[in-house]
């Protein structure tokens, strides 16, 4: 098999309608247009929705719920296993330390510290909020968590 030899499968290509082209054409004088009315027209067309004047379906339905989506808060997680990896022992952790070693990134309202790996060594943990058996795995290895507003 060589470039030269390789083709479509049948009927994947179709000629296309070469309109005006004569009336012996078929696709002549009104090119499939046929006579008179809106789409016959140049730029006869209309929009998606449109019909014809009635007022239209998503007009006629009931405007109906509420949602609390562009409420809601946005928190940043973090795992205890990345904090192994990412800080020394000793070390203060806090938002900008987080987004320092870049376990977050992006604008959120609230950073929580979740227990998932393990942890060997002790970090002073301030301004985050913090699950359970995270801070259960913290105050393990000897660390400490400051209180804050944040807690959730």
């Amino acid at each position: 098999m060589r470039l030269h030899n390789l083709k479509p499968n049948a009927g994947a290509k179709h000629r296309t309608k070469r309109l005006g082209c004569g009336e012996s054409s078929g696709l002549g004088k009104t090119s499939g247009r046929g006579h008179k009315g809106q789409r016959s027209r140049s730029g006869g067309s209309i929009r998606p929705g449109f019909e014809g004047g009635q007022m239209p379906l998503h007009r006629r339905l009931p405007k109906k719920g509420f949602s609390n989506v562009r409420f809601a808060k946005k928190g940043a997680v973090v795992n205890v296993s990345g904090l192994e990896e990412r800080f020394e022992a000793g070390q203060v952790v806090n938002e900008a330390a987080l987004r320092e070693a870049g376990l977050i990134k992006g604008a959120c309202d609230f950073v929580k510290v979740l227990g998932n790996g393990d942890l060997t060594k002790a970090f002073t943990l301030e301004g985050l909020a913090v699950s359970a058996s995270a801070r259960e795995k913290i105050e393990k290895a000897g660390g400490s968590v400051a209180e804050s507003a944040a807690e959730s």
